[in-house]
């Protein structure tokens, strides 16, 4: 009995359970078919990824077999994927175009660096060819001028003007140092220096590249100062230890570099002449190692251009080397034509090596620095801005202390150093001596009057496609105007009717001298600055009392032409 009740609980348990689980079925179905969604995402994980598979699909593998047998990883497969395997460039097209990019760059560099190159060799060469040529013919006028003085009076508020006190300085220095440079023995350092050993010789070369750049430096401040020191205003408090001392600093100075410029030129000298050639091979193997310094640095634009404009004075410098060394060779073989034929391989080797050791630094150097070949372009024109600037009445330097500045290529020391060569090499007895003389002098100048109209009427077409005309014509007191707070009383406005005056600058007439200096020269322009057109109107400042007719009449008088800043401009444009 007992076992019979026991089982009829059972049943009822079981019945009235059945009866619950009917009653909860929609729940417990969806709970079921979530568990069964998420084991079989997991089945379906562990199947895609493979770390466990169940034995059901074990089994169908087992089952399926042989028909999966050409699936298993073997080295023909391998080797037909490689050969058959693709891919498509377009889908990262951005970095192809920028690769092929790169590459045009370095293929336009040459040709963008070669003209850079000319155009300051043009340069460095009209600086030089000055010295030769029309600063002997501006010493004379000065001296003639300080010789007049007391026939013409003292009503001037001036004796000399200051471009004349600084071309008496500069004759004064290129006589005293021609001079004393008759002392120093070139045969004797030429043969001192061949007694060395090569490896001396290569070392002693190296110092005189880096002493000659450090030469450079810090002689154009000692020169900036002799002539601001003779020239600046009479004032009360006195700033300076005076004009002797600086003179003489610029006469030590000018000779001193000129024996290193000698040393350098003896040093190349003997490379030439060496039998085995050993010495110039090292010489021209240390522009390489010049790569290896520059290329692998981090470059702006700005040190991009002084490392262009040393590249610049660098090649210059060489190719006078270069003459003297030939001047040197004809003097000892008595002219004989057949020697120079003996030196061109050499010469023609040193030029090469120059010119595609330049070529390989600034082609990876603007490629490793993301730098457009179209930045020479704006060298020109910063370089061009400036000699344009330097024609004016109103310049506030000589050009050929702005390159001085710019390049680091001073002429006095390699003018003293070739003249001291060339009347040591070259003989000059009699009159057809004399006269052959003055045709040379008269073609020097010839080359210096056709250099300069090429060289401006190309600097005149480099400024206007940088649309730099703007800045020629600023006047100082525009400049002063922004810095200081304007005053509470308005301008008073020109009457319309008055024509603007327009004052175009002579070069035979001396500027008047100014009581407030010009504004220092802006920087080296290294991005192309867009002015606004000419044609277009300057916007009504706001609060003016100025009538729209005074700002017509305003604007056309500083809306010159380019060709106004000097005569020989016109002729240059039309060669340009």
């Amino acid at each position: 009995m007992a076992d019979s009740l026991g089982v009829g609980m059972s049943d009822e348990k079981d019945s009235e359970n059945d009866d619950h689980k009917g009653v909860k079925c929609p729940w417990g179905a969806a709970a079921i078919s979530r568990k069964a969604n998420v084991s079989g995402s997991a089945v379906k994980m562990t199947e895609t990824i493979g770390f466990y598979e169940k034995p059901t699909v074990k089994d169908e593998q087992h089952e399926h077999s042989d028909s999966d047998d050409s699936d298993d990883p073997s080295l023909l497969r391998f080797m037909c994927a490689e050969l058959t395997r693709g891919y498509f460039l377009e889908h990262n097209e951005a970095k192809y175009t920028e690769r092929r990019e790169r590459v045009y760059t370095c293929m336009r560099i040459p040709r963008e660096l070669e003209r850079l190159m000319i155009f300051g060799f043009c340069l460095c060469l009209d600086a030089f060819l000055y010295v030769f040529t029309l600063l002997p013919l501006r010493t004379l006028l000065a001296f003639l001028r300080v010789l007049t003085i007391p026939c013409c009076g003292l009503g001037g508020s001036r004796f000399l003007q200051p471009a004349q006190v600084c071309d008496l300085l500069k004759g004064l220095i290129m006589v005293l140092c021609y001079s004393m440079m008759h002392y120093v023995d070139y045969a004797m350092m030429y043969h001192l220096i061949r007694g060395q050993s090569v490896i001396k010789l290569y070392i002693i070369y190296n110092m005189l590249e880096v002493a000659d750049r450090l030469f450079s430096s810090f002689g154009q401040d000692i020169l900036d100062a002799l002539y601001w020191t003779a020239t600046e205003p009479k004032s009360q408090k006195r700033a300076h230890i005076g004009v002797i001392p600086h003179f003489f600093m610029a006469v030590f100075y000018v000779f001193l570099h000129a024996i290193l410029i000698m040393v350098q030129a003896s040093t190349l000298n003997v490379a030439f002449n060496s039998h085995n050639k050993s010495l110039l091979t090292i010489m021209m193997s240390n522009n390489f190692v010049e790569i290896k310094g520059s290329v692998f640095k981090k470059f702006e634009k700005n040190n991009l251009f002084q490392m262009s404009n040393s590249d610049i004075k660098e090649r210059f410098t060489n190719y006078v080397l270069l003459l003297i060394v030939c001047l040197r060779n004809m003097e000892q073989f008595s002219w004989n034509s057949d020697h120079l034929w003996v030196l061109l391989p050499d010469v023609f080797m040193v030029i090469t090596s120059e010119v595609a050791v330049d070529i390989v630094k600034h082609a990876f150097i603007t490629k490793f620095n993301d730098i457009t070949a179209d930045v020479y372009s704006e060298y020109k024109a910063s370089l061009a801005f400036e000699l344009v600037s330097s024609r004016q009445q109103n310049a506030y330097t000589d050009y050929s202390d702005s390159v001085a500045r710019r390049m680091g290529f001073i002429p006095l020391p390699l003018a003293v150093l070739l003249i001291r060569v060339v009347m040591s090499s070259v003989k000059i007895q009699g009159a057809l001596s004399s006269v052959c003389l003055l045709l040379f002098y008269l073609g020097l100048i010839t080359l210096k009057v056709l250099n300069s109209i090429i060289i401006l009427g190309k600097s005149c077409r480099y400024v206007k496609e940088a649309n730099m005309e703007g800045k020629l014509f600023e006047r100082p007191t525009a400049q002063t105007s922004k810095q200081t707070p304007k005053k509470a009383t308005p301008a008073k406005s020109p009457p319309p009717s008055a024509e603007p005056k327009v004052q175009r600058p002579s070069i035979t007439k001396q500027p008047t001298p100014r009581v407030k200096p010009f504004p220092v020269t802006p920087p080296p322009v290294t991005e192309v600055t867009r002015d606004p057109p000419p044609d277009s109107p300057p916007k009504p400042e706001e609060n003016s009392s100025e009538s729209p007719q005074s700002t017509e009449l305003t604007h056309r008088t500083t809306k010159k032409d380019l060709l106004e800043i000097d005569r020989f401009t016109i002729c240059g444009n039309r060669i340009g």
